[in-house]
């Protein structure tokens, strides 16, 4: 029997207008359409509608086209990273988001122009700055592909300068004179 004393999280959705206010990413590179189901930065939903007229079709492949598999890891990253700009509220347009890790990606089925990829993640951990998510991409609840990144909140400042972001406790490498 169901607790009711505990209230019910409400949860959030983030249409193709929201998305874009929360990532920089526009097209071709912006993957998700909308986001269902967020719950504050636990987990959500992304939704990505797969189309035959995108650009990475016409080369992969002409006779049988099939996402590639990087597009669809950056389409759960991208996932998170809305998630996560959208829980920290009005400082999120101060801030940009940068991809950092992918682990354990793995790759179960081709997804096709036609398919609705639903990118489902949640979140692992987050340490200051950094974030990390295990995502699961689904079409018709099959398990198409899954993996583990990890992303960097910055200063959107930093960002557009000519420096990388500064990342606390890094220490540089330098390859050559200085």
């Amino acid at each position: 029997m169901a607790d009711e004393t505990q209230p019910k999280t409400e949860l959030q959705t983030a249409d193709i207008m929201r998305v874009m206010q929360l990532l920089p990413h526009r097209y071709p590179m912006l993957l998700i359409d909308r986001i269902v189901e967020i719950d504050g930065d636990k987990s959500a939903i992304g939704i990505k509608n797969v189309t035959i007229n995108e650009p990475h079709f016409q080369g992969h492949f002409p006779e049988m086209p099939v996402m590639p598999g990087v597009l669809i890891v950056e389409a759960m990253a991208q996932t998170a990273g809305a998630v996560v700009m959208n829980n920290m509220g009005a400082v999120a347009d101060t801030k940009t988001v940068y991809f950092m890790t992918i682990d354990g990606a793995r790759f179960r089925k081709p997804v096709v122009p036609g398919d609705v990829l639903e990118l489902h993640v949640s979140m692992i951990r987050s340490r200051g700055p950094v974030w990390k998510y295990s995502g699961k991409a689904m079409v018709d609840s099959t398990l198409v592909a899954e993996a583990e990144f990890s992303a960097m909140i910055a200063d959107r400042d930093a960002a557009q300068g000519t420096e990388p972001p500064k990342i606390s406790g890094a220490k540089a490498k330098s390859g050559g004179d200085a």
